[in-house]
């Protein structure tokens, strides 16, 4: 069974996936939202041309996955 979410929840994931600074993880353990539902979460409620804009934002970006971003850092040391 799919879980239907309220207007003001999808709204406080949107923010947080356009936010530099939230990672894909910390939606994960806030909300419950696995990264791909998030992206799901994304296409149905954005524009079409917003949607691309910030797929092109986010993919690739190591601040988006804290993994990476970990990995980013020790590199950097």
């Amino acid at each position: 069974m799919k879980k239907e979410h309220t207007e003001v929840f999808i709204d406080d994931i949107i923010r947080m996936a356009w936010a530099d600074d939230v990672s894909f993880d910390k939606i994960k353990k806030e909300r419950g939202v696995a990264e791909s539902e998030v992206i799901k979460m994304m296409r149905k409620n954005l524009k079409a041309s917003s949607f691309k804009l910030w797929r092109k934002r986010v993919s690739g970006r190591s601040s988006k996955h804290e993994k990476r971003a970990k990995l980013m850092c020790v590199e950097l040391e």
